[in-house]
């Protein structure tokens, strides 16, 4: 099947016929249950997704599926490097069994869903919102089966060092605490973050720190300068100068859009 170029994150609802299809892409894709069932095989591994499990499936990756009678799934479209995701939650497509407030977290979502393509600006700042706090869940969810297996071949825990870098957001980044809290020097450190990450530790921090701000400027009560602060910008004209470089609008105008994922 024949896709046009993804460019950035989107969510959709869908449903899969019984009749078996095949599909490639060059963007990752997660696809979670919701309701009903559905099966998936990656070379020749085949799983079947319902509700509380879901295929990691990375780009380029053939793929095939076939509905169980009625069903429904939400699916995340990822283009490689959009969100503060490691590239290595990708290195395999495989099935996983998904936590409860992931699960939650899904059916919020697909409550909200259009299934509208990320056309206007009311919509992308949806799909934005959706993609963000379901690429921070996936990889917090992440952490309960691949830290120790990362760890035995010699590699880093992701999940361990994400929810390192986001409880210290407000702080300047010094590698060689964050090295050391993995045990390791920093040399060796920098050369596996690259690794697992896909780039250094310095621009994934600054791509998680505007993923962050997305779901904080769906509150109100927050002034634009404090956010800025609490995600670890030295200022506002700081914080705009890179939200507007990412995303196209300043954080004020993004927070004006009308379609907002609410907690």
């Amino acid at each position: 099947m024949n896709h046009p170029t993804v460019l950035s994150p989107s969510v959709a609802l869908r449903r899969y016929g019984a009749i078996e299809a095949s599909d490639v892409h060059d963007f990752h894709q997660v696809v979670l249950g919701l309701d009903g069932a559905m099966v998936m095989a990656v070379k020749g591994i085949a799983e079947q997704i319902d509700a509380g499990s879901a295929w990691l499936i990375p780009a380029g990756s053939r793929h095939d599926y076939a509905g169980i009678g009625e069903n429904r799934q939400l699916v995340l479209d990822l283009p490689a490097a959009s969100l503060a995701v490691p590239e290595r939650l990708f290195d395999r497509a495989r099935a996983v069994t998904i936590d409860p407030s992931l699960t939650q977290l899904v059916r919020h979502i697909a409550a909200h869903a259009t299934g509208d393509a990320a056309g206007d600006l009311d919509t992308r700042r949806f799909h934005w919102d959706a993609a963000a706090r379901l690429g921070a869940a996936l990889v917090a969810d992440s952490g309960t089966s691949t830290g120790s297996a990362a760890l035995a071949a010699g590699g880093l825990d992701f999940a361990r060092i994400d929810r390192w870098l986001r409880a210290h957001l407000s702080e300047p980044l010094r590698i060689a605490d964050l090295a050391g809290h993995c045990g390791f020097g920093m040399r060796r450190f920098h050369q596996l973050f690259v690794d697992a990450f896909g780039e250094t530790p310095h621009r994934y921090l600054q791509r998680l720190r505007l993923d962050t701000s997305l779901a904080l400027l769906a509150e109100p009560q927050r002034s634009l300068s404090t956010i800025a602060l609490d995600i670890g910008f030295g200022d506002q004209s700081a914080y705009t100068h890179a939200f507007t470089r990412r995303f196209g609008l300043a954080p004020g105008q993004w927070r004006a859009l009308r379609h907002t994922l609410r907690h």
